[in-house]
C-alpha cells in the first residue's frame, strides 16, 4: 500500500536525564502531539545510551513511538542489535521503529577506538547486518555466511510484535546510503551528506540545499522505482525559531552557514523560520516538493515547534 503522506512528528533527545526526569519529559513529549520519540547513537556529546532509553520512555508513555536515529552499526554487533530492539518492540507493545546508519562521526571513531574504514566498506557492512537483524526477527533458525558477519543457526528471540519487524528507518545524503535505503527501509531520511565526518563542515552544510535535496529526491525516486510511493520520507530539522522577523534572521543564518541569501537559507530542509502559520505553510511547501511528511525537531525546539504539530499532526 502506498504511504498516504500525513504528516508525523518527532523529537530527537540526548541530554542526561534522570529516570523521574526522562519519564516526565517523554509524557510532555507524548502529551504536545509528537509521534515519536528517538535517541541518537553517538560517544562523543551525547549522553544515554539508546535501548535502555527507549525502554524506559516507552514505560512512561501509552501511544509514544520510539526509536533509534540512527544506532552505528560498526559499534553494535547485529545479533545483539537484533536482541535488543525485538526486547523493546516486544515491552514497548510494537511502538519500536528502528534506525540504522553505517557510521560516520569521525570523533566517535577516534576517540573509541573503532577502524574507519572508507564509506563504501561501512555501507556494504550495514547492508549485511540489516540481513542479520531481518533474518533473526523471521521465524526460525537463520543462517548467514557474508563478507563481514556469519550466523550459524541461530534462533533469534525474542520475536517482535511487528511484523516481519518493526520499520526501519535508514538516512543519509550520499547516492550509496539513499540506494540502501531505497532497497531496504520503510522510513528514508533526507539528511546531509557526512562524508566529511564532522556535521558542521561546510560540504555538509552545501548539501543541505534545496537544490541538492532536489537532487537526493530524484536519486532515491530512481533507485525506489515503483517502490517510492511506500516509503515514508523523513527530515531532521536541527534549527527551529519562531520569530516575526524571518528575513532577517534568515539573512543572520545565512551568512553563517555560508549560504548565498536569506532565500536559500530559508529552504533548506535543516531550518524552520518564522511564525507559527509561516512555518506551518512552509511544511506543507516541503511535503508538497520532496514528500517529506515526517519531521524530527532536537529536544530543544520541541515545545516551540509543539503548535505546529498541533495543527498540522494527521492531516
Amino acid at each position: 500500500m502506498a504511504h498516504d503522506r500525513r504528516f508525523r512528528f518527532g523529537v530527537i533527545a540526548k541530554n542526561e536525564r534522570t529516570g523521574a526526569d526522562l519519564a516526565a519529559f517523554a509524557r510532555q513529549v507524548e502529551a504536545w502531539g509528537y509521534a515519536t520519540f528517538y535517541v541518537p547513537d553517538h560517544f562523543v556529546d551525547h549522553a544515554l545510551a539508546p535501548f535502555p532509553t527507549l525502554a524506559a520512555v516507552a514505560a512512561a508513555t501509552e501511544t509514544l513511538r520510539v526509536g533509534t536515529l540512527v544506532l552505528g552499526n560498526d559499534y553494535r554487533h547485529p545479533a545483539v542489535v537484533a536482541n535488543d530492539a525485538a526486547t523493546v518492540d516486544l515491552l514497548s507493545d510494537g511502538r519500536l521503529e528502528l534506525g540504522l546508519g553505517a557510521g560516520w562521526m569521525t570523533a566517535d571513531y577516534q576517540r573509541g577506538g573503532w577502524p574507519l574504514d572508507r564509506a563504501g566498506v561501512r555501507i556494504a557492512r550495514l547492508e549485511e547486518s540489516i540481513a542479520v537483524i531481518t533474518g533473526l526477527m523471521a521465524d526460525g533458525p537463520f543462517t548467514f555466511h557474508g563478507e563481514h558477519y556469519r550466523i550459524d543457526g541461530l534462533e533469534g528471540v525474542p520475536k517482535p510484535v511487528q511484523r516481519p519487524h518493526p520499520p526501519l528507518v535508514i538516512g543519509g545524503g550520499g547516492p550509496k546510503i539513499l540506494a540502501l535505503a531505497a532497497r531496504h527501509a520503510q522510513i528514508v531520511g533526507i539528511n546531509a551528506n557526512l562524508a566529511s565526518g564532522v556535521g558542521e563542515h561546510q560540504d555538509s552544510m552545501a548539501s543541505l540545499a534545496a537544490a541538492a535535496t532536489d537532487e537526493k529526491l530524484t536519486r532515491l525516486r530512481a533507485a525506489a522505482g515503483d517502490g517510492f510511493d511506500d516509503l515514508e520520507i523523513q527530515t531532521l530539522t536541527g534549527f527551529v525559531h519562531i520569530t516575526d522577523a524571518r528575513r532577517s534572521m534568515a539573512e543572520a543564518i545565512a551568512s553563517g552557514m555560508g549560504a548565498p541569501d536569506a532565500t536559500v537559507a530559508l529552504q533548506t530542509p535543516a531550518l524552520l523560520v518564522g511564525t507559527v502559520d509561516e512555518i506551518i505553510a512552509e511544511v506543507q511547501a516541503r511535503r508538497e516538493r520532496w514528500a517529506m511528511s515526517y519531521v524530527v525537531v532536537p529536544e530543544e525546539f520541541a515545545e516551540a515547534f509543539a503548535p505546529v504539530v498541533a495543527e498540522l499532526n494527521g492531516t
